[in-house]
């Protein structure tokens, strides 16, 4: 999987057609975990009511709005415009990576494009994003986890905005997935390894999506998962399959010295 430094350069391109204001401070916020946002811009039709919300966070977070008007009826040219900055972008040398902020498919190509260029993509957008835009990118942040779901008004959606939100995949076949790939002879996995290879099987991969802030806590509630260590080592097995370790594992540790009495 590709990754980025804390420092790298982003450039993130907002489609304002498909995105409300109001996730603008959280998925910047999101994406300040993968980088400086050196580049930030929106797109849209900026003479439209439909975008009247939008002024206020474009100068909150130095947002530079880029001006496209729809010259045909039923016709995005949003699309055209992001997509011909990013390719300009791409070639100046400037950049480590993308943040392509959109719901709408036709950015597909777009993201493959960028990685061909060795350029990480990270995708955010709702969860009826297309699968193809979500699989095109090495990294894709839903929104709706990064905070409450508002989304715009908009006469003339893409055609795959009215579809339904992806399904989660079955999590205890991926997670045993995971450990069977990355576990060492004696049935352990390390977390990080694990990590590592969920973004890499499903660029969606979220330990948010399924109501945990951490992956340590989403596998630690697994009734078929047992860990043990902590901080940067912490290891996961299948219950039944992996070696007993040495030391007691994090959860029998917990329970052990709450039943100790005080001496």
């Amino acid at each position: 999987m590709t990754t980025t430094p804390i420092t790298a350069r982003l450039a993130v391109l907002i489609d304002a057609d498909n995105t409300s204001p109001k996730q603008v401070s959280a998925l910047l916020e999101e994406l300040a975990t993968y980088g400086v946002a050196t580049v930030k811009r929106a797109y849209g039709d900026w003479t439209t009511p439909q975008l009247g919300g939008w002024k206020a966070e474009l100068n909150r977070h130095a947002i530079v709005p880029v001006q496209q008007f729809a010259y045909t009826s039923g016709k995005n040219s949003t699309d055209s415009a992001l997509i011909i900055d990013a390719m300009d972008l791409l070639y100046s040398g400037n950049l480590d990576a993308f943040a392509l902020v959109t719901s709408d498919s036709d950015f597909t190509r777009l993201a493959t494009r960028l990685r061909e260029s060795g350029k990480t993509v990270y995708g955010l957008g709702l969860r009826k994003t297309p699968q193809s835009l979500v699989a095109a990118c090495d990294i894709f942040i839903y929104l709706e986890v990064l905070g409450e779901r508002d989304e715009p008004s908009q006469p003339d959606e893409p055609d795959d905005a009215g579809e339904a939100s992806t399904p989660l995949p079955n999590l205890q076949s991926l997670l045993s997935r995971a450990v069977n790939a990355t576990a060492d002879d004696d049935g352990w996995a390390h977390l990080s390894a694990i990590g590592s290879y969920l973004r890499s099987a499903d660029s969606s991969f979220d330990p948010r999506l399924h109501g945990f802030p951490k992956l340590v806590a989403l596998v630690e509630a697994q009734p078929y998962l047992t860990t043990t260590g902590s901080g940067s080592g912490v290891r996961v097995g299948l219950k039944g399959k992996a070696t007993p370790a040495s030391a007691p594992t994090r959860k029998t540790a917990a329970k052990k010295s709450r039943a100790q009495p005080n001496g």
